[in-house]
Order: C-alpha cells, then sequence, then structure tokens
C-alpha cells in the first residue's frame, strides 16, 4: 500500500485529536486499533466500539503495517 493510498484512510491535522493520526472522517486515532489489538481484541471487536471507523479502512492499516514490515525483512 503506498503513502498516497493511505491518504484516503488516514491523515494527521493539527486541529484533530492534536495532530495524532487517524482515520478518516472520524476523530479515532490509529493508535486505538492498535492498542486494542494488543490488548487481545479482534477487529470486530475495535470496530463495535468505533462505529465511525469503517472495516476496510481498519484493515488497510493493518495491510499497511504488514507491507512495511515485510519490507524491512
Amino acid at each position: 500500500m503506498t503513502e498516497q493510498e493511505l491518504k484516503g484512510i488516514v491523515h494527521s491535522d493539527p486541529a484533530i485529536m492534536g495532530g495524532a493520526p487517524v482515520f478518516v472522517g472520524t476523530r479515532v486515532p490509529l493508535q486505538n486499533l492498535i492498542d486494542s489489538l494488543e490488548g487481545g481484541e479482534s477487529v470486530e471487536e475495535f470496530l463495535e466500539g468505533f462505529p465511525s471507523v469503517r472495516r476496510e479502512q481498519a484493515i488497510a492499516v493493518i495491510e499497511a503495517g504488514k507491507l512495511k514490515m515485510l519490507e524491512n525483512v
């Protein structure tokens, strides 16, 4: 996933959540997804807690993280 493709999924704006990266169209920080997954929650559980985030957005962020890790291996 390219940086350009991620721009439609996540963004950072100093006026929104102090500039923390958030899912586009929401005020939900990406860190919430990471914390949820680290805590053992499923993607579905995360989405239930943050209904403004679309499943496609969450999966795209996970996929981007996976691809970034594979670049460095």
